[in-house]
């Protein structure tokens, strides 16, 4: 089992949010929460106490969340660079977020770029034209998707 600590996604279940915050808290393991898509949580631990997170929710009566797990049945662990860009997009003070799914391969078409300035300044992405509107999407691979409000053309450079 790997010992470093990385990132893993929750999928928080409706309304359960602040208990597995207060859970989190209790068992001191680092987590980011945020508002744009409130049914997801990140945690920054190591593989062994992902496995005994996963282990207590199991054996509670209460479920309040899963583990994003892959096809051999391992906790899925979010790049850090991923998750320092969904950080940058998700805590800017904007409106206009698309949750598109946790299949983000449909989305990866277009150019890649990155942002030079603004609220979203240093995420990078893909542009996909959304309902006539030029956007940013961010993707942590096998978890979800989401594509920022408009972004002028002046604000990107290509990668």
């Amino acid at each position: 089992m790997d010992k470093e600590p990385h990132w893993y996604a929750l999928r928080v279940f409706w309304n359960r949010g602040e208990q597995v915050k207060d859970r989190l808290d209790s068992i001191g393991v680092e987590y980011y929460a945020q508002k744009v898509l409130p049914s997801y949580m990140f945690v920054h631990t190591t593989e062994k106490m992902i496995s005994e997170i996963r282990n207590f929710e199991r054996d509670n009566e209460l479920r309040r969340f899963f583990v994003y797990i892959d096809k051999a049945y391992k906790p899925i662990v979010v790049p850090d660079k991923e998750m320092e860009v969904f950080k940058i997009v998700t805590s800017a003070a904007t409106d206009g977020f698309e949750f598109l799914g946790n299949d983000p391969s449909i989305y990866q078409t277009g150019d890649k770029v990155r942002v030079t300035d603004g609220p979203f300044k240093g995420a990078e992405g893909y542009i996909k034209r959304i309902r006539k509107d030029r956007r940013l999407v961010v993707t942590i691979s096998g978890v979800a998707a989401i594509a920022t409000s408009f972004i002028p053309p002046e604000l990107l450079e290509k990668i």
